[in-house]
């Protein structure tokens, strides 16, 4: 009797999630459509909801309704790593589309002219899903809601399009879509099966969330290093839209989340009527989803602090972001708290949410506009205030770490200029076409304060991500705010990377500094053309210059190339790598010569990354990016799951990104490190690798007791010993390989986790050390603070013939932490000699 009626529940299951598939379990029915719309089954195939679209049959449909509605254009602004076209489309009343030009243009003026009235101009919309791949209610949703926004007869709909702008994303990872969709289809049976065990709900490493690169996406809205993010943020900029929404998933267990988050946790520079608004939104959401039936919850988590969210970036750009969250069927059909969750149930909430946006911005369509208008307007009287003062940047010794923060600045139209001439402020040299200058009396001003903080002081001390990121810290570069204008000189109006040179043929020896950021790519590029090369591990002069710790030397005689195709390789890799390589004609030097032994020999790194299940793939897609994507340096790449079948032989030098080995292949990597090999391991793996005896780590013991909290406030307390993210700074030995191409004797590190590692006895052991008083922006617990205060993050042990390298924080933070980048390439190039 049992069995009958679990058949009967299953049977009834499968029935009611066939009949959601229909369109109109999507679509008001009061509506009227337009039967030349083509709908999405005539495009894709199968109705929305029955299987998860591929980006694919997305993008032909996005096509397909461009060409058959007058209400919508579309355009592809550039492709992803996988070449996935990165389409928008602008949809709104063909008579808009006659004038679409004139009317962004008086849009931007509204934000520029305190005199445009702003009552009769159409509000912008920038409506964006699946940031996360394996998202993909959102990207499933945008067919339906792109469907009724060409295809809807109403007066309603008319109304609509004639007041509203709309910019449409129907897929911010298109990457990320692909690869889940595959993993969804591929696993899915004729008779939907909703226990959670299936193989359907359990992805397969790294998942669908991520790009090409393994990259969280929705963290890059602000440092803009991925192409799907500048080509999003090239369009924000054009439009400035009044509202943008962020369509997400969460936990299957969970309802419907929308903004806002927990007000306590809302950035200060963020103005209160923001989030005033923003809760006036939504109300329309409330009823909108009330009138479906749909459970939901706001203003109870996430936050809206870090500006490099999707749904907090417009918060700094007068705009007003709005994050959706709906509980996920991670397939096509799961069991959940709330009973059974379907695939096309979350599409319609989705559905529901964006047309209550539209619905939201058409009602309070002036009020958001002079929010926009006033929220510039504010700005300029604020910047006005500072006329005459400005932030200067640069590197005297990294043209290429400066050109990536102004690049930077660039896409997120803040203003820069040269700086007239060489000066120095604060004990830092600032040398011209090494440095910029930014005048603080701008239009962006708000956006540079956002960059540019160092915050230490918090209304709450729980964060959804990161509570500091001030950019020059990240890049390492030297800064003075509140500098005198007369320093500035001509505005970048077309920014360009220094052009790299040899300053003359030699048939002796070449000498190239190890401090520009492109160096690792540079002697890379030199050891795999079968070049001898050493690095010096002294300081030298001669020529009148000075070599610091680093200088790599490539000598002519004795290599397999003649002088003359020496030259012009080397010609052509400094001009690739953006810099500069020295011909010199003797050997002696003031200090080392170069043919001494404080020259060591260098060899090709043969390099493998353990990825895979146990492995983070954000740490590990980060490292493989900046490796492939920056230094052209060949990686391979082990799975976690096959490394005891692997060839280790092949490697000098395997990195273990944070996370843990599959036991089996425990003896068989400390053996290969005996034999000679360089282990680089990161963050959490520390544990791993202290637990198995590859070195031997001493951390600090943190012992916490709760004092006057009680059981509802349980949470906040551990909440508040994380390290979210924030940045500390460190003494370092810049005669250590580990810090060579630093030039200052204090680095500023990205930190995110409480592994406090003691330091050794032996001070020349400790080569980068936190101060006693680390902290230079961001949120840390006093308790962890003190704790933080004169630990190490790096430690180099030897285990036989090998070595063990260790950092406890993330040298690779998001691909922007530029300023320790050389950290990692250190370990790998000087792995001899640490």
């Amino acid at each position: 009797m049992r069995l009958l009626i679990v058949l009967f529940l299953l049977c009834g299951l499968n029935l009611n999630a066939q009949s959601q598939n229909d369109l109109s379990y999507y679509l008001p029915q009061e509506v009227t459509y337009d039967q030349n719309i083509p709908t999405p089954e005539s495009i894709i195939g199968h109705q929305v909801g029955e299987w998860h679209v591929t980006h694919d049959k997305l993008m032909f449909y996005m096509q397909a309704l461009a060409k058959a509605s007058n209400r919508i254009t579309i355009e592809n602004r550039g492709t992803t790593f996988e070449g996935r076209p990165l389409l928008l489309l602008t949809i709104t009343s063909p008579e808009n589309h006659d004038n679409l030009e004139a009317i962004r243009e008086t849009h931007i003026a509204s934000t520029d002219n305190s005199s445009v009235n702003t009552s009769n101009m159409p509000i912008v919309v920038y409506q964006g899903f699946s940031i996360h791949g394996n998202e993909p209610s959102g990207s499933n949703a945008s067919m339906v809601v792109a469907y009724y926004l060409a295809a809807a007869q109403s007066d309603e709909v008319k109304n609509l399009l004639k007041n509203t702008v709309i910019l449409f994303d129907p897929s911010f990872n298109p990457d990320g879509l692909q690869r889940f969709a595959y993993w969804a289809n591929t696993n899915k049976s004729k008779n939907l099966n909703p226990d959670p065990n299936d193989r359907e709900y359990d992805e397969i490493w790294p998942g669908g969330r991520t790009n090409h690169y393994w990259f969280d996406m929705n963290r890059d809205w602000l440092p803009v290093q991925l192409p799907e993010s500048q080509a999003r943020i090239a369009s924000f900029h054009k439009w400035l839209p009044n509202i943008l929404t962020d369509h997400h998933e969460m936990g299957t267990n969970a309802s419907f989340f929308f903004q806002p988050g927990i007000p306590s946790r809302t950035h200060p520079l963020t103005p209160k009527l923001n989030q005033e608004l923003t809760k006036n939104i939504g109300d329309f959401h409330a009823k909108a989803l009330d009138k479906i039936g749909s459970l939901y919850y706001t203003e109870e988590s996430f936050d809206d602090f870090y500006y490099g969210k999707g749904s907090t970036f417009p918060d700094i750009n007068g705009g007003i972001g709005i994050l959706f969250e709906q509980a996920s069927s991670r397939g096509h059909i799961q069991e959940s708290e709330n009973g059974i969750i379907t695939f096309p149930f979350t599409i319609r909430n989705q559905f529901t949410a964006a047309l209550s946006t539209l619905e939201a911005a058409v009602n309070m369509r002036e009020d958001i506009l002079q929010y926009q208008h006033d929220f510039y307007k504010n700005a300029r009287n604020e910047a006005s205030r500072e006329a005459t003062n400005g932030i200067v940047f640069g590197d005297e010794k990294d043209a290429a770490k400066t050109f990536h923060l102004a690049e930077i600045l660039k896409r997120q139209n803040i203003e820069f200029h040269e700086i007239k001439n060489d000066f120095t402020s604060n004990g830092k040299r600032f040398k011209k076409g090494n440095a910029f200058v930014i005048p603080k009396n701008q239009k962006n001003s708000r956006m540079i304060n956002a960059m540019f903080e160092k915050r230490t002081t918090f209304q709450d001390s729980l964060f959804y991500d990161v509570s500091a990121w001030t950019f020059p810290l990240a890049f390492g570069l030297d800064y003075t705010e509140d500098i005198a204008l007369s320093n500035a000189g001509d505005k970048v109006e077309n920014l360009k990377m220094k052009t790299g040179k040899v300053s003359k043929k030699s048939n002796y020896a070449y000498l190239m500094e190890w401090h520009e950021y492109y160096t690792p790519k540079a002697l890379n590029a030199i050891l795999n053309s079968d070049l001898r090369a050493k690095v010096g591990m002294k300081q030298f002069s001669m020529n009148g210059k000075d070599y610091d710790y680093g200088t790599i030397l490539i000598p002519v005689q004795n290599q397999n190339k003649s002088a003359s195709e020496i030259f012009e390789l080397l010609q052509q890799i400094s001009e690739e790598s953006h810099l500069d390589i020295d011909g010199v004609d003797t050997g002696l030097t003031k200090g080392i010569d170069l043919g001494s032994n404080n020259f060591k020999a260098l060899e090709q790194p043969k390099i493998a990354m353990i990825v895979g299940d146990g492995i983070s793939p954000y740490d590990a897609g980060e490292m493989w990016h900046l490796l492939d994507q920056r230094y052209d340096i060949q990686l391979t790449k082990l799975d976690n799951s096959s490394l005891n079948r692997a060839d280790l032989s092949r490697y000098n030098t395997i990195i273990l990104p944070s996370g843990r080995v599959d036991g089996s292949a425990t003896k068989k990597l400390k053996d290969w490190v005996q034999e000679g090999g360089t282990l680089i391991g990161f963050r959490s793996v520390l544990n791993w690798l202290n637990g198995n005896k590859f070195l031997k780590l001493d951390f600090k013991k943190m012992e916490r007791e709760a004092k006057d909290i009680n059981y509802e406030q349980r949470g906040d307390f551990r909440g508040a010993q994380v390290i979210g993210g924030a940045i500390f700074e460190a003494d370092i030995d810049r005669s250590h390989p580990i810090n060579f191409g630093y030039k200052n004797d204090k680095i500023a590190l990205f930190r995110n986790n409480t592994l406090f590692m003691k330091p050794d006895k032996q001070s020349y052991n400790n080569p980068i050390q936190y101060t006693k008083n680390p902290l230079l922006s961001g949120y840390i617990s006093k308790d962890n603070l003190d704790s933080l205060a004169t630990t190490v993050p790096f430690k180099s042990v030897g285990l036989g013939r090998g070595t063990v390298i260790v950092f406890t924080d993330n040298t690779n933070f998001r691909g922007f932490w530029y300023g320790t980048n050389k950290l990692l390439m250190n370990a790998v190039f000087f792995r001899e000699e640490m």
